[in-house]
């Protein structure tokens, strides 16, 4: 693997960190207004489920694509292109006057995420040395949760006051941070100009089913991910119907959740550094996925929106500090010109549970309340998690035993001495 040689190069750990938060921010500002914005016109689950599953299915079919492209293609050009490209998107969105069109551009908003999201993940671990990587992802990690945290916030706000087509606008203006990091980060991979250790070289045939511990990560997260997916589904219902809040109290509440990940990335990136052991860090990753599960159970009892957000904001720190440990299990263990692939590999996984989610949740909001459907998500949550710890253990052992060093062999014995 490599990273950065001599010192880490923190001002391109700044710059793409906050290039990720803005455009994130971008993000999460336009699917929240959509999502209020079809919420208030009376549509019901199969439409939030059918937007949702349009910024979401070009990250998961693309991912053979936008993982090679990644690795092979030099990362300037593809922050610049991919940054343009979603900002005219964006544009376009404001003013689409067909739902069938609005479906359309945001499915092309998201094929411009699912070629940055690798880039940028990949693009990190070369910054720095590998000491100061969990402190640079959770750095990069926070910049996201950042903007994931204001954009529902401020989409609650811009949509009661000035209607859609103002939090559009701002987001395609989010997307300008994208080119700037293309122009002035000075770290580059891909392309002509390859990572420094990795010059003409060809790219390893890495396969994730290779690796027991990296499939079992990759396999529970996914597993998790489905099973609770649907309340990004249920939740503006349970939020603004059951518990009769405002917009903006509905950006606050989702806001939550992710001010957590940020707490839960700082709090979890020394607790990474020092796990020294792969196996360590999926077996601690599987329990803070549990957390999260637990987290949604208890969301289902409350009485008032208010009490979701000390709640959720703990689920958020599980989440972060989840985060955290998968993004270092992922850059140790991938060879440096594969990342691109490997990061694409994951993030197609998460979003494919996902989408089953989204899917579900709107199918079944057809047929339930909210409530009871957010609690029947927390307990299949957490059976997953408990059916995850046998296989989870096994890969651990397996990798171990990999690791170990086979016995040296016992010289053969000296022939007899003829007399």
């Amino acid at each position: 693997m490599s990273f950065a040689s001599g010192s880490s190069r923190w001002p391109d750990v700044w710059l793409a960190a906050t290039a990720r938060g803005i455009s994130t921010c971008g993000n999460f500002l336009v699917a929240s207004a959509l999502t209020l914005a079809l919420q208030s016109a009376g549509a019901g689950g199969l439409a939030v489920s059918g937007l949702l599953l349009a910024a979401t299915l070009p990250l998961v079919a693309l991912a053979p694509l936008t993982g090679r492209l990644a690795d092979r293609v030099d990362s300037r050009v593809l922050l610049i292109a991919a940054g343009a490209g979603q900002g005219m998107t964006c544009v376009a969105l404001a003013y689409a006057p067909d739902p069938m069109l609005v479906i359309a551009l945001v499915a092309l908003l998201a094929v411009g995420l699912a070629v940055t999201q690798p880039a940028i993940s990949a693009l990190v671990p070369v910054m720095v040395r590998p000491e100061d990587l969990p402190r640079a992802g959770a750095l990069n990690q926070t910049a996201g949760t950042l903007g994931a945290l204001a954009g529902p916030a401020l989409a609650g706000l811009l949509v009661g006051q000035f209607g859609t087509r103002a939090p559009l606008l701002l987001g395609a203006l989010s997307y300008l941070s994208l080119v700037a990091a293309g122009l002035f980060v000075r770290t580059r991979r891909g392309g002509r100009r390859a990572t420094v250790g990795t010059a003409a070289a060809v790219a390893p045939p890495w396969r994730l089913r290779r690796d027991p511990l990296l499939t079992a990560m990759v396999g529970s997260v996914a597993a998790v991910i489905g099973a609770v997916g649907a309340v990004n589904v249920i939740e503006v219902f349970f939020i603004r119907e059951t518990l009769g809040s405002s917009t903006t109290m509905y950006g606050l509440v989702t806001g939550s959740w992710t001010l957590g990940v940020v707490i839960g990335a700082w709090l979890f990136a020394p607790v990474a550094r020092r796990l020294a052991d792969d196996g360590a860090l999926l077996g601690a990753g599987l329990v803070l996925l549990g957390g999260c599960c637990v987290a949604v159970l208890a969301s289902a009892a409350v009485p008032s929106a208010s009490l979701l957000v000390p709640i959720w904001l703990l689920g958020g720190v599980g989440n972060g500090g989840d985060n955290v440990f998968n993004n270092l299990l992922l850059a140790r263990r991938v060879p440096e010109a594969a990342r691109g692939r490997a990061f694409a590999a994951f993030g197609a996984a998460a979003q494919g549970a996902a989408m089953g989610g989204y899917l579900v949740g709107g199918l079944l909001l057809e047929l339930a309340g909210p409530r009871p459907l957010i609690a029947g998500c927390g307990v299949v949550g957490l059976l997953a998690v408990v059916a995850l710890v046998w296989p989870v253990r096994r890969a651990v052992r397996a990798d171990r035993a990999a690791a170990r060093p086979a016995p040296a062999a016992e010289p053969a014995p000296a022939p007899a001495a003829s007399g």
